[in-house]
């Protein structure tokens, strides 16, 4: 809380001290927030331009630029302006700055923006520096910014004010740069192998495409409940069905309405794609050449640290059906067990507590969840999972228990999800019928069947691979992020109130 207590001790004089210096400037100058300011260049081009120019060196070229005050030193003499680029020093002295421009300086605080004219020299210490010849008031700030060396130490004020956070954290600044970077490389990696990008609706009068609560909403207009999407997966299914292209994805905002964690946030973005003709193995090789482009984007090499872990995304990545894996961390093996029963009771003498009605699969996932997750830091496509949980995924060939899925680890982290995707329409419809009785068994209410994503099917969809990735997590991996919130600009977060 050190960071509310600075604010309310700050804010009684220093708030006070920038009212009454905007009163003056606009008794002054007139204008405090002008609408129109022309910068020539920002301060990472004027760094580029001028990087081989000599240590105590003068040019006769005059700039403009412009950015937010974050040090000054000698009552104005010398401040350091940044924008979103950089940083640039300014220097105003009376040998080569106007006194009208001088006359600005009592009135420049920590935080005000300005726009700077002046000529372009390298200081005997090597700074590359602006003597300003016209200084321009472009925002008079009213609130104080934090200490400098410290910024924002407390967590929640961080994300509850994530400007100040990025204002004065580098460290948060270069995460959120990177993160548009991997969201932008996610988007290239798949134009480039012939993905078409396309865009699902968020509002659904039916929700699927995943086992999630809904937030639900009304639309006044046309008199009817409606769901924010839990996922984009059944319109993407028929997006295929129509021809479109055989290949397409979407990067998209979920809304799922449960628990929020270090991994969790009601509010995600996921990358869901479908691919025509192709298979789940098809996919695995999909997800280690993007991760390892991702990787190569960001890091400028397929090893990284998460911590103090070291991480490969060089592929080919560790593949493991999910029984063995089962089986190599508790000796249970589940392919030997026939029967929902025995499963229970393998269960249950190995330790775990299971529900009475649970089938053979949802016993294998279970175990898997609670002793093989934690195991699987270097990233592993876990194979071969229950067709129990896994409604829309195609048979493994000679095992009906088990489908063409898989889930890709890492760090022990869930990062992607994908199937060679049932494309029969009876066997879909039967599964996704038993799926909704299971949910109105646990009081899912709301939970329907839709029936246009069934016609789409019927009208027949091609085989494929479907895929969806966790971006958030996977940039949580990428920027060595402790939390989902650390990589969301603006995370859920409880009213100030509570």
């Amino acid at each position: 809380m050190a960071d509310k207590q600075n604010e309310t001790a700050l804010s009684s004089d220093a708030t006070e001290v920038r009212a009454q210096k905007l009163k003056l400037l606009r008794e002054k100058i007139g204008d405090v927030y002008p609408a129109h300011f022309h910068r020539t260049m920002t301060n990472a081009e004027l760094a580029e331009k001028y990087k081989n120019l000599e240590a105590d060196v003068e040019t006769q070229d005059v700039v403009t630029v412009a950015g937010r005050v974050y040090s000054s030193r000698n009552s104005g003499m010398f401040i350091d302006l940044r924008d979103a680029s950089g940083k640039i020093q300014i220097f105003s002295h009376k040998d080569t700055t106007p006194e009208e421009a001088r006359d600005m300086l009592p009135m420049i605080d920590l935080g005000d923006i300005i726009g700077v004219t002046g000529v372009v020299r390298r200081t005997k210490r090597g700074e590359l520096t602006i003597n300003a010849q016209e200084i321009t008031m472009l925002t008079k700030t009213l609130l104080p910014m934090p200490e400098k060396y410290h910024g924002l130490s407390d967590i929640e004020l961080r994300y509850r004010k994530r400007h100040l956070d990025i204002l004065t954290n580098e460290e948060s600044k270069l995460r959120f740069q990177q993160r548009s970077r991997i969201v932008s490389g996610i988007r290239r990696f798949m134009e480039d192998d012939g993905f078409m990008e396309v865009e699902t609706p968020m509002l659904q009068t039916v929700y699927g495409g995943a086992s999630a609560d809904p937030f639900k909403t009304h639309h006044n207009t046309l008199k009817m409940d409606m769901y924010l999407r839990i996922a984009p997966e059944l319109f993407l299914k028929r997006t295929l069905v129509s021809g479109l292209s055989d290949k397409v994805f979407e990067i998209n905002r979920n809304f799922r309405n449960e628990g929020v964690s270090t991994r969790h946030n009601p509010e995600f973005t996921m990358m869901e794609c479908y691919w025509a003709y192709a298979d789940y193995e098809d996919i695995m090789d999909l997800v280690e050449r993007l991760f390892a482009r991702l990787a190569m984007t960001i890091h400028g090499s397929t090893e990284f640290k998460y911590g103090d872990t070291e991480i490969s995304f060089k592929g080919p990545f560790r593949r493991v059906p999910m029984p063995d894996a089962v089986k190599e961390v508790t000796g249970i093996d589940f392919l030997a067990i026939k029967t929902d029963e025995e499963a229970r009771a393998a269960a249950k003498a190995a330790g775990f507590e299971v529900e009475k009605d649970w089938t053979w699969g949802e016993c294998l996932a279970f175990i898997f969840e609670e002793k093989v997750e934690a195991t699987l830091i270097q990233p592993s496509h876990v194979t071969h999972f229950p067709k129990d949980i896994s409604p829309f995924a195609k048979e493994v060939p000679g095992e009906p228990r088990l489908v063409e899925r898989f889930e890709t680890y890492c760090n022990t982290w869930e990062i992607g999800n994908a199937f060679s995707e049932l494309n029969d329409p009876e066997e879909q419809r039967a599964r996704m019928v038993e799926q909704l009785e299971q949910a109105h068994a646990r009081g899912e209410k709301d939970k329907q069947l839709d029936e246009e994503f069934l016609d789409a099917i019927d009208q027949g969809m091609p085989p494929a691979g479907g895929l969806g990735i966790g971006v958030d997590r996977l940039i949580m991996l990428l920027t060595d992020a402790p939390s989902i919130r650390d990589v969301i600009l603006f995370p859920a977060r409880r009213n100030k109130a509570d």
